[in-house]
């Protein structure tokens, strides 16, 4: 092995890649828990992940606090949120708060990005390069990059042209943007669009808005916490974290016993307005148990939503185009997202809004944005909204190698194959938390995170006691898993959408049903499961 130039290579028992939510626990948990020597390498400034880089306008959580946050009693003991969705300052402080309780900084390598991994199995170890000349080799690798880490821009024409300044979501100038007074653009309307809309709206002097599909928002309730909030949330803490750990997407939330066909018309469209006025997800959680399966369920659901945004838009046009009356797919199989003023931004008369969908576009010119029916929309500003190739693209730079050689990338090239979203066959010790194939998208992160480091934690100790040099799931194993995974998916109406649940917002991607619908408790219990059956599920050495 090469010794990097900066010095001789470093130790340690196991590796993190990422310096978020997954590789906080997961570092707590062997670290502090197994008294492991445990590194994480972060390609960023500080602690947080995406709320370290998300600095554009109006960025803030969806997953409402205290279970947006660590279930550790010292750390949520001595800290209060300000608000019920906490905005990205403020998770920026969180953060900071973690690393004085749990002293984490001190075991990261910032500023340093993942370009090269392999695993020597006969001295059962992984190494690890980076981009920097940084050389780390450990028996157990963890990339805890999450499921949207590499940014997604569409190859237009013309990119490079434009006069005035373009920025990625996922790329944002810490120092801001000025765009009071000026012609500004935002190109897609997922969770960070509207979040700029909102945002840029009440300062540029013209917004265009470009939207392929509508997104189905629901309302975010924002009202501060006042000092006896505070209190009483922090009391009761521990319990809500239990509650979560208990329900299907890990919210404290209750769900939905009853089926569609268990309600009457009128108690339909009451439990669902009713639902509406709550705000956050619960809507999409829904008042009945099947209406992710039922498309007369799901149908009335939309219906509801629909007859509520409709309400506060102005504008037939622009009525018609952000709350359709025939739904473009069935309501939640897109993740809706969260807003608190978004739909009144476009009663303005200085916001406007492009349907893509009919109108494309095809060129970003010097002077702005080139749709298919010739209209050239001239702006200073661009703000890519574009998403990202979820869960697999953030693999692709890393250049992790199996036991063969083969890229993580090629691999997945034909469809994803993992065993319970956390292995991959032919990469012994190689776990890949808030992934694809796991329940992920479609829980609240920290709580689903928190499980699957303990599920890791719990592993290493197994083959730890065991003296089992290395862990490797087996090919059959994993066809198992991807079989449950695209058996239960299909029950739903999930693939009747083409989304990044199916991995269809990226041109040439497999469409492939990417994520568990299992829910939170039959996960962990699968989980459980595995781990009692190592010897039949995995290759042990």
């Amino acid at each position: 092995m090469t010794t990097p130039q900066n010095g001789d290579p470093i130790e340690v028992d196991a590796v993190i890649v990422g310096a978020g939510f997954s590789g906080i626990y997961v570092l707590q948990r062997l670290r502090d828990q197994l008294g492991l020597n445990v590194k994480i390498i972060e390609a960023g400034t500080g602690l947080g992940g995406v709320w370290n880089n998300n600095v554009y306008p109006g960025a803030r959580v969806d997953s409402p606090a205290p279970v947006y946050g660590f279930a550790m009693a010292k750390v949520y003991q001595t800290w209060k949120w300000s608000q019920p969705y906490p905005d990205q300052k403020e998770l920026q402080a969180y953060f900071n708060h973690v690393d004085q309780v749990l002293s984490i900084k001190k075991d990261c390598i910032f500023n340093s990005r993942v370009n090269a991994a392999s695993f020597n199995p006969d001295e059962a170890q992984w190494t690890i390069q980076t981009e920097n000349g940084k050389t780390v080799r450990a028996k157990y690798f963890i990339p805890a990059i999450g499921f949207a880490e590499q940014q997604w821009v569409p190859p237009w024409k013309g990119l490079d042209s434009f006069k005035g300044t373009i920025h990625h979501s996922s790329q944002w100038p810490r120092e801001g943007v000025d765009v009071k007074g000026k012609r500004v653009a935002v190109i897609g309307t997922g969770a960070t669009g509207i979040q700029i809309i909102q945002e840029w709206a009440k300062e540029a002097a013209e917004l265009v808005v470009f939207q392929r599909t509508p997104n189905f928002a629901l309302p975010m309730h924002r009202d501060n916490f006042d000092p006896e909030e505070q209190r009483q949330m922090q009391d009761g803490t521990p319990e809500i974290f239990a509650q979560a750990w208990e329900t299907w997407s890990g919210m404290h939330t209750s769900y939905p016993t009853k089926a569609f066909a268990d309600f009457t018309t009128e108690e339909a469209e009451a439990a669902l307005n009713q639902l509406y006025d709550k705000g956050g997800f619960n809507l999409w959680v829904g008042a009945f148990s099947d209406a992710l399966m039922n498309p007369e369920a799901n149908r009335a659901t939309y219906d509801i939503w629909a007859r509520r945004v409709r309400a506060r838009l102005h504008d037939p046009v622009k009525r018609d185009l952000l709350a359709p009356l025939q739904p473009p797919h069935p309501f939640g199989t897109k993740r809706p997202s969260l807003e608190y003023n978004y739909y009144e931004q476009f009663n303005a008369p200085n916001v406007h809004l492009v349907d893509t969908n009919s109108n494309p576009i095809v060129e970003i010119t010097p002077e702005g944005i080139l749709t298919d029916d010739g209209k050239l929309y001239e702006v200073d500003v661009i703000g890519m909204a574009t998403g990202f190739n979820s869960s697999t693209g953030g693999f692709s730079k890393m250049h992790i190698k199996d036991l063969n050689g083969v890229d993580l990338a090629e691999r997945w090239k034909e469809g994803v194959i993992t065993h319970l979203g956390l292995m991959v066959p032919r990469f012994p010790n190689m776990f890949l938390p808030y992934g694809v194939q796991a329940p992920t998208p479609f829980t609240n992160g920290p709580v689903f995170i928190e499980f699957q480091a303990n599920h890791i934690r719990d592993l290493v100790k197994k083959m730890e006691r065991g003296g089992t040099r290395s862990l490797d799931p087996l090919e059959t194993s994993a066809e198992t898993w991807r079989t449950e995974v695209y058996a239960l998916g299909n029950l739903t109406l999930f693939p009747k959408t083409s989304s990044w649940y199916m991995g269809a917002n990226i041109p040439g991607k497999p469409v492939e049903m990417l994520y568990y619908i299992g829910g939170i408790p039959r996960y962990r219990e699968l989980c459980g499961e595995a781990l009692e059956k190592l010897e039949k599920l995995f290759i042990c050495r």
